[in-house]
């Protein structure tokens, strides 16, 4: 957000002249300095939507406890669900290029613990649709990912229902698309190999193959659900998928020297990138309902382990071992003498105190007062009203002759 800051207010200052840019911003080694704060600089590029390799490992979800082959079978599951939805929506391929992309970008910054894939994939087709210009409504792409579940499931389609439980999903999809916009610092282009693929063949004149196109665009759909789009440039993408078709289809291409070396890419990169796409028809399809079970299974131990930390029992109540061996008998001693102690810890106040309430009613019980007889007298001689006022009067006064009396004694 301090970053974005940055830039809306060099943008104003820009506008309103060198003269305020001068005043209120200035800029060394470290950022922005804007005011008394320094703001780091952005720079939005396409470079910096690849993820670099220290970061690809361990990922949020391996930190969280998730192993990278169930991981790898979410990613493959949620863009497979965002291919599927976007056939049904009728969505450009691009657009479903796009939303695959944003979903593995979000993944290697949030962990599929925490968030659930099937919102994340919702919220990644609504986005995608709006970047590249075919929107969808919310209400559809929720109906449309109802009806995959209904078929996921093997149960009879029926309508979805527009009740509490689907406005508490739009309002998730509608939060999760923003958070995706928040952790891709909206820099949510894509640059997708389609086109590359038709221009490269082009130079290598192999463009009225049909068949080497089609395969090579095949490839290159397939490779979406792994991470190849993350971590290569779409040229290198674009180089790979050509060097499997025409292997797939045992059409030679210049290799003296090898023709991807004129395009930028090196014969690792292709490597990597053509077993990545591989592996992916090696793998068993990824089980909804286990992944499901291990990821709500993880969520549980992570839930406990926080509770754990602060002391507390699974069902909130707190552990007895944070207690530090309480017992009751372990008082060193009972609450009443603990607040005189607290109050008067001067013995001969005690002492005095003691003293005091024992005279009291041996004072109420002595003759010297004289209160008790005039009280009879006062009763029977006059009326009711008078005599309450007298003993209200007289009870005012006996409090400074008791103290005279327990003072003499």
């Amino acid at each position: 957000r301090d970053s974005l800051g940055a830039i809306a207010t060099m943008e104003a200052t820009t506008a309103t002249g060198p003269s305020a840019t001068t005043t209120n911003t200035s800029t060394n080694s470290e950022g922005i300095l804007i005011g008394d704060k320094v703001y780091s600089e952005v720079f939005l590029t396409i470079d910096n939507s690849l993820i670099p390799e220290e970061k690809l490992s361990p990922t949020p979800s391996m930190l969280d406890g998730l192993d990278l082959h169930t991981e790898t079978d979410l990613r493959i599951l949620g863009c497979e669900l965002i291919q599927s939805a976007g056939i049904l929506l009728r969505l450009p391929q691009v657009a479903m290029a796009t939303g695959q992309v944003l979903f593995h970008r979000f993944f290697y910054s949030k962990s599929f613990v925490k968030h659930s894939f099937e919102i994340v994939a919702m919220a990644c087709i609504n986005l995608a649709s709006k970047i590249e210009e075919a929107p969808r409504r919310i209400r559809d792409v929720i109906n449309v990912f109802h009806h995959l579940r209904q078929i996921r499931g093997k149960r009879s389609s029926s309508p979805l229902i527009l009740d509490q439980n689907y406005i508490n999903t739009k309002n998730q999809v509608i939060k999760a698309e923003r958070r995706v916009l928040k952790e891709l610092g909206f820099c949510v282009h894509v640059k997708h190999p389609h086109k590359i693929i038709v221009l490269y063949l082009q130079v290598l004149d192999c463009e009225r193959n049909q068949t080497l196109v089609q395969t090579a665009w095949n490839y290159m759909n397939d490779s979406l659900r792994t991470n190849v789009f993350v971590r290569f440039q779409a040229e290198t993408i674009a180089c790979a998928c050509i060097y499997l078709a025409a292997r797939a289809l045992q059409i030679p291409l210049p290799s003296r020297p090898h023709w991807y070396l004129l395009f930028g890419a090196t014969e690792d990169e292709i490597k990597d990138i053509c077993i990545t796409t591989l592996k992916l028809y090696t793998r068993k399809k990824p089980n909804y309902d286990l992944l499901e079970r291990e990821v709500e299974k993880r969520k549980m131990a992570l839930q406990e382990a926080k509770l754990k930390a602060k002391g507390l029992n699974p069902d909130g109540t707190p552990a007895l071992s944070t207690l530090g061996g309480f017992s009751p008998a372990s008082k060193p001693s009972s609450p009443s003498v603990t607040k005189v102690d607290e109050k008067s810890p001067n013995p001969q106040a005690l002492k005095a105190v003691k003293k005091e309430a024992e005279d009291r009613p041996q004072a109420s019980k002595s003759p010297h007062n004289g209160l008790r007889k005039e009280g009879k007298l006062g009763r029977t001689s006059r009326s009711g009203s008078r005599s309450r006022s007298r003993t209200r009067s007289r009870s005012r006064s006996r409090s400074p002759r008791r103290q005279s009396v327990s003072r003499s004694l």
